[in-house]
């Protein structure tokens, strides 16, 4: 088809939808993005703390989560992390690696990503509509209908939906596309916050909040670990946070939706195995005998946290002599320090939720094109689907690999 024939509409002007429209307007294509808010692409103005997490050096399928994560392994590798930062240096954004194998622009501005794409929409001639909330898809003989919120009507030959999920709804993320599936005959895996904070049951957390520990975490349901995770840990006033609870929290909330009792263990201290570090504490204390308990640890240990440990431990009178100190309880004060559980009672809102867990259900979509397998001509791309990735870059890598499957097909199927 020529360019004024082959029409093609992208619902939902998020990373996976600019990319979308952006390779099939390079197929030649006539392409209208449909965007409810404002303005286009909110959402990657606050990835990466405002830095753009372009995509991550050590892409593996293990990263992808879902009901069917192998779902993800074809678009991933039609447009790999590699094509990705090829394609934004075309754009005219520099990247540059950090740890973890994360991307970011050099410029450390998820704006200047922004400002790229949306400047190669208006050359390739993409028309963007903006406040037009889709309220209805419907199917005929030539292609599609499109209804928005204040009664327009458009026409397309293809539908991508990128609607997104409900992740950060003050970005313009209500879910709304599910509902478009649903009624198009699509199955939906319920959708939790994942990429959150976890809320705890203890009540000494307003006691350490803000202080953060580089550690290890894991997920332990039914007393065996589901998920583990180190890094840098911070307590909160609910709960904990950091990147490596944003890790496991869906693992967490999985398994809370199920409700099973969910369990949290911290390791504090983590250089050392459990001997070393038995022996190690039993030196401080033999070199100051005459210290309290409490102030033995000054140097060791965040001097906040050290109180909330020792009470943790079952140690009644924290202000004693550490040559009072029995054997049992330095071996209590050892499970603390490397084994300190916590009970799960649930995840933040989806406010503070940076992406989606659960979706469009993918078993009716096929892989290779991102087509439905109900629906003729619906594509699909991006969050709204049941892929969801850890944190360090793979949700926007399965925004652009997703986005480019499902444009480029729209256009060559």
């Amino acid at each position: 088809m020529s360019k004024s024939k082959n029409k093609i509409i992208v619902i939902g002007g998020g990373a996976a939808g600019l990319l979308a429209a952006i390779v099939a307007g390079r197929c030649d294509a006539h392409v209208t993005i449909l965007e409810r808010n404002q303005r286009v692409g909110k959402k990657i103005l606050a990835t990466g703390n405002g830095r753009c997490n372009l995509t991550n050096m050590e892409m593996d399928i293990g990263h992808f989560h879902g009901s069917s994560p192998k779902f993800a392994i074809t678009a991933l590798q039609q447009f790999n992390n590699y094509q990705a930062i090829e394609f934004f240096e075309q754009l005219g954004i520099s990247h540059k690696v950090e740890e973890r194998g994360k991307v970011y622009p050099f410029s450390n501005q998820a704006s200047s990503v922004l400002d790229v794409l949306r400047h190669e929409l208006e050359r390739l001639e993409v028309e963007t509509i903006v406040e037009a909330e889709v309220k209805e898809i419907k199917k005929n003989k030539n292609g599609f209908d499109v209804t928005i919120k204040n009664g327009d009507n458009f026409f397309a030959h293809k539908v991508i939906l990128a609607t997104g999920g409900k992740a950060a709804p003050n970005l313009g993320s209500t879910g709304s596309g599910y509902q478009l599936a649903e009624k198009l005959g699509h199955r939906l895996v319920e959708p939790y916050p994942a990429l959150v904070q976890l809320k705890l049951a203890e009540s000494f957390l307003k006691q350490i909040k803000g202080i953060k520990i580089d550690g290890e975490a894991a997920i332990i349901v039914h007393k065996r670990p589901m998920a583990q995770a180190q890094g840098e840990i911070l307590f909160t006033e609910y709960g904990i946070s950091g990147p490596p609870i944003f890790d496991l929290s869906r693992t967490a909330a999985q398994w809370l939706h199920k409700n099973k009792q969910v369990w949290l263990k911290v390791s504090i201290i983590t250089h050392l195995s459990r001997e070393e570090l038995a022996q190690y504490i039993l030196k401080r204390f033999q070199d100051n005998p005459t210290k309290n308990l409490v102030f033995s640890f000054v140097g060791f240990i965040n001097k906040q946290l050290i109180p909330v440990l020792l009470k943790q431990a079952g140690i009644r009178d924290i202000n004693k002599k550490v040559a009072e100190v029995t054997s049992a309880e330095r071996e209590k004060i050892l499970d603390i320090l490397q084994d300190w559980q916590f009970e799960v009672i649930g995840t933040n809102t989806w406010t503070a939720a940076q992406v989606t867990a659960g979706g469009v259900d993918v078993r009716d979509i096929n892989p290779q094109t991102m087509e439905s397998k109900i629906v003729p001509g619906l594509y699909f791309a991006g969050e709204i689907m049941d892929i969801d990735g850890d944190c360090g870059g793979y949700n926007l890598q399965w925004a652009w690999s997703s986005g480019y499957a499902a444009g480029r097909n729209a256009v060559l199927a």
